[in-house]
């Protein structure tokens, strides 16, 4: 079908500022992980969603140790250290998103994360999963664009040469 109503909207869609997509997506894939990690602490609330703030020194939830002991059962990994592992992760990479710093290692990693959740403890929900990856591997692939620290950085950085 070669319309001129379709390539319209083709041409309107390939309007759209990578720079948006990539702030979309650091923003939306931040906050899956970001409200993940706070179901593991407790002492520390930062919800934009709901608005819930309580400022204080986390600590790992009282439940989270026996969660990563009989649900998530990963291998080769105590779970008292795997719960301070993904707690930290949840909340460092995530924010780091957000600012658009450090990108590709950020979205790398919690790549690593899904891949691990993926085979080793939800198998069955590989649709979700598939989805995180997706839009972790473009922001891997793509980086944050301009609209970051690190595209503040690198135009800073070209601006000098």
């Amino acid at each position: 079908m070669n319309s001129p109503y379709l390539r319209d909207a083709l041409a309107l869609c390939q309007r759209i500022p990578q720079d948006a997509i990539a702030l979309l997506a650091r923003v939306s894939i931040a906050s899956v992980f970001w409200l993940s990690g706070q179901t593991k602490v407790q002492g520390f609330v930062l919800n934009p969603l709901s608005g819930e703030v309580q400022l204080g020194w986390p600590r790992l939830s009282d439940s989270v140790v026996d969660l990563f002991r009989e649900e998530y059962r990963l291998p080769l990994i105590d779970p008292t250290i795997a719960a301070v592992m993904a707690a930290a992760a949840e909340h460092v990479l995530p924010l780091l998103l957000l600012l658009g710093l450090a990108t590709r290692f950020s979205a790398l990693a919690l790549l690593g994360m899904t891949a691990v959740i993926q085979l080793l403890v939800y198998p069955g929900a590989w649709p979700t999963h598939g989805t995180w990856a997706a839009v972790l591997l473009m922001l891997v692939a793509s980086g944050a664009g301009r609209w970051s620290l690190d595209g503040w950085w690198t135009g800073r950085r070209a601006g000098r040469a």
